[in-house]
């Protein structure tokens, strides 16, 4: 994670995300650094757009919300019509 939070500084500041600067932070925090993560991380981020990448991605959950709640509450009914049936079938059953 803290190899993303290097990678998201640089970009904000700017900077190229590289080996070299992505190093140089994270040496700067302290951290142990490993080249093969260093390098994946670069090579992942090579052609993305990050700032774009963020922007669509602080969108994206405040639209799926509405969606989960109305499925929770479909579910609910459903659960209680269900309750509702069982309940009506034992009744027919001892009746």
């Amino acid at each position: 994670m803290e190899y993303i939070h290097a990678a998201l500084l640089l970009n904000k500041l700017g900077k190229p995300v590289n080996e070299v600067n992505v190093k140089k932070v994270m040496e700067a925090a302290g951290a142990h650094v490993e080249e093969a993560k260093v390098k994946a991380l670069v090579s992942a981020l090579e052609n993305v757009d990050v700032e774009k990448v963020i922007k669509e991605a602080s969108v994206t959950p405040v639209a799926v919300q509405p969606v989960q709640q109305e499925a929770k509450k479909e579910e609910k009914k459903e659960e209680k019509k269900s309750e509702e049936t069982a309940a009506a079938g034992l009744g027919a059953l001892f009746g």
